[in-house]
């Protein structure tokens, strides 16, 4: 028996292959090989966000110079009380945090109801009504604005004049109940185990407490996403409100940006400004939900159809 055998058999790598071990070791990154790709990704995405706080902190002059100022020589900080005073802007917040705020209520009690009717009710139909509402995610905003306009005009006219055209109200109903928030709630909803509501219903109680009592504190990460993203959803619109609404009384956010913005000339410097602030609740309600987000979009996604 050679030496380099018995060595190899008593666990002694040879003298080549370990100095191969360790060079392949001192050469190993201390980190994910998709850092690599991740980090230039991020900055990419992180620059105009960057440049808008710059430019909202900037001259008139620095705003518009070419190429770009990145690094103001004075920051201005007087920009966001000039774009505060330049126009209702106050009033543009309140009016945005309201339909933001009524909308994610409505949204959380109908879809609630909705997906667990679907998720736990047998009912003649049950499969072809979701199937139709799964559809409408499919038709853009685009081909349903002029219907949906005319529905909500007859509304404001004939049943109830809160809902009408020119009324934040009108921006509250169409999106009071969604189908996307009905498959979510769906979908997590049958991922929950029976146990608990049959014991619930053997006691006595009925469905709708069971859902109160047992269900909903259950989906506390379901729900808690649906609502981020239904405030996000209704704080960022503007197409449908500016269909809608007319009035400067009834703007939201979105539209009353559009007015720093004239037929000649744009104060971009109180525009960015005005937009940072506006992003402020946004990512706000990103940071105290993102904890919910993995947890109930995996566990919606594991349960089936």
């Amino acid at each position: 028996m050679t030496a380099t055998s018995a060595s190899a058999r008593g666990g002694v790598q040879p003298s080549a292959g370990g100095g191969v071990t360790r060079a392949r070791r001192r050469w190993r990154l201390p980190f994910s090989p998709w850092h690599l790709v991740l980090v230039p990704a991020t900055l990419i995405l992180i620059f105009p966000f960057f440049w808008l706080l710059v430019s909202s902190l900037e001259t008139p002059s620095e705003a518009l110079h070419f190429p770009p100022v990145l690094v103001p020589h004075v920051l201005r900080f007087a920009n966001y009380p000039d774009a505060l005073g330049s126009a209702p802007f106050g009033h543009f917040f309140v009016n945005s945090a309201v339909v933001a705020v009524v909308t994610v209520l409505a949204n959380l009690v109908l879809c609630s109801l909705a997906g667990y009717a679907f998720a736990r009710f047998r009912f003649l139909g049950r499969g072809v009504l979701f199937v139709v509402i799964m559809a409408t995610l499919m038709v853009p905003f685009q081909v349903t604005m002029i219907p949906q306009f005319i529905i909500t005009k007859w509304l404001g006219v004939h049943v109830l004049a809160a809902v009408g055209i020119n009324h934040i109200g009108a921006l509250i109903l169409p999106n009071a109940a969604t189908a996307f928030g009905i498959f979510f709630l769906r979908q997590f909803f049958r991922t929950l185990p029976l146990e608990y509501e049959e014991s619930a219903r053997v006691d006595g109680a009925s469905r709708l407490k069971v859902l109160i009592r047992i269900v909903l504190p259950l989906a506390t990460p379901a729900l808690a996403t649906l609502a981020a993203l239904t405030f996000l959803d209704s704080w960022n619109n503007f197409l449908w409100p500016l269909i809608a609404i007319t009035s400067t009384n009834q703007m939201t956010l979105p539209l009353g940006l559009a007015t720093f913005q004239g037929a000649h000339a744009t104060e971009w410097t109180l525009l960015m400004a005005a937009n940072v602030m506006s992003l402020v609740p946004m990512l706000i309600i990103f940071f105290l939900a993102q904890r919910y987000f993995i947890r109930s979009v995996a566990s919606t996604g594991l349960s089936g159809t």
